[in-house]
């Protein structure tokens, strides 16, 4: 387990700089060089970094290598290192890794090798000690197949001829100085095909490790209710400094089948960013309101108001009496208010927090054995929603409610304005619907499979977007169609085509018994 830093999800997706490459999937899991810089150390020791380093054939190397460089003087070389009796690492380390983009060319991962070798010889009884620095430069680059899909591979690894030393570590009298000096003359030109040959493929391997796991952890299902998000790695890449994965999403029920495929129209947003973190998920905008639907059920709620709530009674009485009386009349005292949520909530992002705007159909009943509704209102609802995380669990809770337009459907006591009952329908579904709607909310989102990347703490950072006018036209849409249906004195409902297909049906929540 890594140490931990702060985690921001990202909920929606803006057009913030022009020059990234737009995402083809629904969500972008960013990851800076100090996440990568982590998970791949730890992929080193893994892959069991150190011991190799240790078991390096130091000697055989250098005979290899002056046979091969000076072949005609391979034999008086090949003397001079028959004189070692032993020549082994002792002591390997890798320090802190580095990861750096040059102003042309790939990210590069520098891997500092850090090793103390130990030699005896056969006319010496002394152990001569030798300090090895060696920089490994590693090239990650993005390679696009022939679907055009791209992702991250490691490219040329070679050592950083600028940072290749050898040294002795101790003094000696003349003659070993002198002979430690012709080891290091002929080990240091050994070692670039020992990092070559021994580390370069140890460290291809830990990438790989890297980048599945990465996969792997990118792809757990995200339990939502009943529900899940599913996530597929449609390609990586790397922008700038960053390890980027673009995710295809979706949505299915707990047996795998599918029940929402996300349209990819939206593909022209481009990823905005926070420089601040060093792992950014960060999904679009349509994401989060099937999130927000799975969350909240299109449902039914009844409440005999003079019971439950006698002051809310005696508003929406009063009101009445000033706009049809008629209506006010009838109220017996089993009034019922009925609320329907036909169509799931939208979620309207705004810069940290959120707006929620939803289609409530609302209905008043003179008693409760009244088969028939005294009038049938289509409201505009609008709440604020407020992101926070607590735990491994992400939570979204609402506050406030306001009906920005209300529209009469349907009356038995002939045509009136309902505009001035706003107060006291704010008040009802502050009383009703929105203590409903958080509780189904309660339960929140987990998120423990960012543990993963060594995270303990998570940020949620909403990102302004777009999307005023939905609500409006959605209502104009919904108007038109059922205009031509509704019949005078007909209760209408909305009850509008959803693409969320698992939700629950409508429920009945009985409020009488509070």
């Amino acid at each position: 387990m890594f140490q931990p830093w702060g985690l921001a999800l990202l909920w929606g997706l803006l057009v913030i700089s022009l020059a990234q490459a737009s995402p083809k999937g629904q969500a972008i899991l960013s990851i800076g060089p100090e996440v990568i810089n982590k998970v791949f150390s730890q992929e080193l020791i893994n892959q069991n970094a150190i011991q190799i380093l240790k078991d390096l054939p130091l000697y055989e190397a250098m005979r290899k290598n002056q046979f091969s460089e000076m072949p005609l003087i391979g034999g008086v070389i090949s003397g001079f290192l028959k004189q070692i009796a032993w020549l082994k690492v002792t002591e390997a380390a890798i320090p802190q890794l580095a990861f750096q983009l040059p102003e042309q060319g790939h990210l590069q991962i520098w891997i500092p090798l850090d090793m103390v070798a130990t030699l005896n010889t056969i006319i010496m009884n002394k152990l001569i000690e030798l300090h090895m620095e060696i920089d490994v430069i590693a090239e990650i680059h993005t390679k696009t197949d022939y679907q055009g899909n791209s992702h991250v591979v490691l490219g040329q690894c070679t050592n950083s001829p600028n940072n290749l030393h050898v040294t002795l570590l101790q003094k000696f009298s003349f003659a070993i100085n002198f002979f430690a000096s012709q080891v290091i003359d002929v080990l240091m030109p050994a070692l670039p095909m020992l990092v070559k040959n021994d580390v370069c493929p140890v460290i291809e391997k830990a990438f790989k490790s890297m980048t599945s796991k990465i996969y792997a952890w990118s792809t757990l299902l995200v339990p939502i209710g009943s529900s899940s998000l599913g996530f597929e790695v449609l390609s990586s890449s790397v922008v700038d400094s960053n390890f980027e994965l673009d995710l295809k999403v979706k949505f299915q029920d707990p047996a795998g089948k599918l029940i929402k495929v996300f349209n990819d129209s939206l593909s022209s947003l481009t990823l905005s960013r926070l420089d601040d973190f060093g792992l950014n998920f960060i999904v679009r905008q349509n994401v989060v309101n099937t999130i927000i639907e799975a969350l909240l059920p299109s449902g039914e709620l009844t409440v005999l108001l003079d019971s439950v709530f006698p002051e809310l009674a005696h508003q929406l009485k009063s009101v009445l009496n000033q706009i049809n009386t008629k209506a006010s009349v009838q109220l017996g005292p089993t009034q019922i208010v009925k609320i329907f949520t036909r169509h799931h909530p939208h979620i309207c992002l705004k810069a940290g927090s959120a707006s929620v705007a939803q289609l409530v159909v609302f209905q008043v009943f003179a008693t409760n054995q009244a088969t028939q509704p005294l009038f049938t209102l289509s409201i505009e609802a609008r709440s604020e929603g407020q992101f926070y995380t607590k735990g491994n669990r992400l939570f979204l809770n609402l506050s406030g409610i306001s009906s920005d337009q209300i529209q009469l459907m349907s009356s038995e006591t002939g045509l009136f304005s309902p505009e001035l009952m706003g107060n006291v329908i704010n008040e009802i579904l502050l009383a009703v619907l929105l203590p409903n709607q958080n509780g189904l909310l309660r339960y929140g989102i987990s998120l423990s499979h960012f543990k993963n990347f060594g995270y303990d703490e998570m940020k949620v950072t909403p990102i302004q977007n777009i999307c005023r006018s939905w609500l409006s036209r959605h209502i104009r849409k919904r108007k038109s169609e059922e205009t031509e249906t509704m019949a005078e004195g007909e209760i209408t409902k909305f009850a509008p085509k959803s693409d969320f297909k698992g939700a629950e049906s409508g429920r009945t929540q009985e409020l009488s018994s509070l």
